[in-house]
């Protein structure tokens, strides 16, 4: 055989091929293309949702809502907690709110997710002499919290109407440093790293 037949022969047995293949290609179901494909972002492993029935099946108090960290911004997790809704126990409110905060969450909050900032020796503590009626003493100083943490606190607490005074909540510290009130706002809640906003002493 000639070399010129050879290759002919070679030409048209490589021809052959590339038509199986594409019909090969065509039949399962596989369209080609030339262009790059872009199929988006990978789909979220952080839905920062939690069934409701979660927080009822603790068994341990009352339904309430905290507000923990996801995904950077402050969103609420239901939870049962020993607080009594009365202005007269505003006190046995907030610790039973500030324990839940302290709390780690629970393997399926984290799985969605969900991290808390406030320190787990943190506690409240009611108004001392010279204090307006309103006022809730944390053991740390409220600015020398993290602003995660304080952001938490803060809107955890004026969800609640036996803590605050026209929305706001009023926290003081250890020190001799007079109370601020604060706010829980929009913003807030989209970015807990920046300082709650507070409206000044009360």
């Amino acid at each position: 055989m000639r070399r010129s037949e050879r290759r002919g022969l070679r030409t048209a047995a490589a021809l052959a091929g590339a038509a199986l293949c594409a019909a090969l290609a065509t039949g399962c179901g596989i369209r080609t293309t030339s262009v790059p494909v872009d199929a988006g972002a990978a789909p979220s492993r952080v839905p920062c949702a939690m069934p409701a029935s979660d927080a009822a099946q603790t068994g341990r108090g009352i339904p309430v809502e905290i507000y923990l960290v996801c995904a950077s911004q402050l969103v609420t997790v239901d939870r049962a907690a020993q607080v009594q809704e009365a202005r007269g126990d505003r006190l046995g409110t907030a610790t039973g709110l500030l324990d839940e905060l302290r709390r780690p969450p629970t393997a399926d909050e984290r799985q969605a997710g969900f991290s808390t900032n406030v320190p787990e020796g943190l506690r409240v503590s009611g108004p001392r002499a010279g204090d307006a009626k309103g006022v809730l003493r944390l053991s740390v100083q409220p600015e020398d919290l993290s602003a995660e943490a304080l952001a938490q606190i803060v809107c955890t607490f004026t969800e609640h109407e036996s803590l605050t005074s026209d929305e706001m909540v009023t926290l003081g510290g250890p020190g001799d440093y007079p109370a601020r009130g604060y706010l829980c706002t929009a913003e807030t809640k989209a970015s807990p790293k920046e300082m709650p906003d507070t409206v000044g002493t009360p």
